[in-house]
């Protein structure tokens, strides 16, 4: 069949017959046959559309052809879509506030993470505390070391596959970002900043933490806010909010907190129930009529007025107002104060490319790249170590993956074990900016975070072959685990600063020869025991 381009299409529309008209609904099957046929395929497939838009001007909605086209239309429409959304990837991201109170972590926190949950697996773990134990001891012994909620959310999670990829801390805030380590060759650029709003900017005991990152080649950034308390100081909080938006990170290129695509803000916000008094506000709480309250709570009000805020999307408080408690109870405070309830631990998103969009009506048709979705958004009462009740919001995450290739691509070479050195091989894109500080570390596939490897190798100082496609580095015998066990390797880039790529997990054989010479000092050991000793001269 000859070519022909959209225009002459237009002058031969003519041609076209009713019976092609009405033989619409075979328009799917010529659509597979066409794209088998690549690029051929294509061109005739837009040579169809462009006969098929000469002859809809020609369509009256009164014909008995409308109806018919409308659905085969719609059947074209449904396949694409299904098709472009194959493409989509679902990330799931579960974030916590909680403030703590100075608290030890808790027994268990199964239903907090939700991990038996029937649910895919989270894919990152956002988790925000308040009032995190800094007394000047406590303090300074957590600057030399991981802090204990730190220590404690690693061992929960790092035999799950998590381990903890950035942490930031400004006396009693502290927010930790665990994730799969699957996705931390697409996990990039990683900053953390805080800014301190108490006493006038000087003391840290309020303020805001952030850590922002490039995930899948969308920006996202987490802001773990712990702002002014009391009924009064509703402006103190607000003003104090802008100045945290207003952080700058170091770096080249890294967009402003407002600029990333996806932003999320949470922490003990100290937002209170306006207006109302407390015997309303229980009764209301005790009918589970929360909604009575929505229109006083104060962050709902400032919303509305405040321009900075429209644009922060929270889900319905469908739960109890999370403060204040009795400890070790869901019994609100029944001190001589008798604060009144209030939703003050909150969680709320923002999504750029949304906020753009609601400007112009016509650019909501806009292919959005990025959505956020919330899939539950509860509070847990059966937390009591603190007055606050954590809260806890598991969102989805739809996107295009803008990055689908490691920077390194590394794989473990033969079989490994203590017995002999062994060898890795990788290759990197050729946009991958390497150093002479690169390393490729082995990690058991539990590790808990960046430095917990078992050993590691120098890029260049262990390199011992190198090609155009790929290159070759060693480890030594004495550096590889007698025991053996499943590991995975870690290629650590020094110019960005973190994981770029990772293998797959391999077993590690364990070391026969002193496996064998531990069985036969044991059976040594076992002979020269006075009671086998007389057993073996009975014989």
């Amino acid at each position: 069949m000859a070519s022909f381009s959209s225009e002459d299409a237009f002058q031969e529309s003519s041609a076209l017959s009713l019976h092609d008209l009405e033989s619409l609904h075979n328009f799917r099957s010529r659509s597979a046959s066409f794209s088998s046929a690549g690029s051929s395929g294509r061109l005739q497939l837009r040579q169809r559309v462009a006969q098929l838009m000469a002859c809809v001007e020609d369509i009256s909605s009164d014909d008995e052809i409308h109806e018919e086209v409308s659905r085969t239309l719609d059947e074209a429409f449904l396949i694409w879509g299904k098709k472009l959304k194959d493409k989509w990837q679902e990330f799931r991201l579960h974030v916590v506030t909680w403030n703590v109170g100075t608290a030890s972590p808790p027994p268990d926190v199964t239903s907090l993470l939700q991990l038996n949950s029937l649910g895919p697996a989270m894919d990152m773990y956002v988790i925000g505390l308040q009032e995190v134990n800094s007394r000047i001891t406590n303090f300074l012994s957590d600057l030399a070391f991981d802090d204990p909620w730190s220590i404690f959310f690693m061992t929960v999670l790092s035999p799950l596959g998590y381990l903890k990829l950035s942490s930031v801390r400004m006396q009693g805030l502290l927010l930790l970002i665990f994730v799969k380590y699957v996705h931390l060759p697409f996990i990039r650029d990683i900053h953390t900043q805080y800014m301190r709003t108490g006493l006038y900017g000087y003391w840290g005991n309020k303020g805001g933490v952030t850590i922002r990152m490039s995930l899948y080649g969308y920006t996202v950034c987490f802001i773990n806010c712990h702002l002014p308390a009391h009924m009064e100081n509703t402006e103190q909080r607000l003003d104090d909010f802008e100045k945290i938006l207003e952080m700058q990170f170091e770096g080249e290129n890294v967009p402003s907190t407002l600029d990333h695509d996806i932003l999320f803000w949470f922490g003990d916000l100290n937002f209170r129930i306006a207006d109302y008094g407390i015997h309303f506000v229980r009764e209301s709480i005790n009918n589970r009529r929360y909604n009575l309250l929505w229109e006083k709570d104060q962050l709902n009000m400032a919303k509305k007025k405040e321009a900075f805020l429209q644009d922060f999307i929270e889900g319905p408080l469908q739960f109890k107002p999370t403060y204040k408690f009795d400890l070790y109870s869901d019994v609100y405070d029944t001190s001589e104060k008798k604060r009144k309830p209030a939703w003050t631990d909150r969680i709320l998103w923002r999504v750029k490319n949304l906020c753009q969009h609601t400007s112009k009506e016509s650019e909501l048709s806009e292919e959005q790249t990025i959505s956020v979705t919330l899939n539950n958004y509860i509070s847990h009462m059966s937390y009591g170590i603190s007055d606050h009740k954590p809260v806890t919001g598991t969102f989805g995450l739809e996107m295009k993956p803008l990055l689908s290739v490691p920077f390194v691509t590394l794989n473990p070479e033969g079989e490994w074990s203590a017995e002999h050195d062994v060898l890795i091989s990788y290759s990197a894109v050729p946009e991958f900016p390497s150093s002479a500080w690169d390393w490729i570390g082995l990690f058991k596939v539990t590790f808990k975070h960046v430095n917990d490897y078992v050993t590691y190798a120098w890029v260049k100082d262990d390199e011992i072959s190198s090609n155009s496609d790929s290159k070759q580095v060693y480890m030594n015998a004495e550096e590889i685990p007698d025991m053996g066990g499943e590991f995975v390797l870690c290629y650590y880039s020094n110019n960005m600063q973190s994981i770029v790529g990772i293998s797959q997990p391999f077993q590690i054989q364990p070391n026969r020869t002193l496996m064998e010479k531990d069985l036969a000092q044991e059976e040594i050991s076992w002979m020269q025991k006075p009671d086998n000793l007389e057993s073996h001269n009975e014989f």
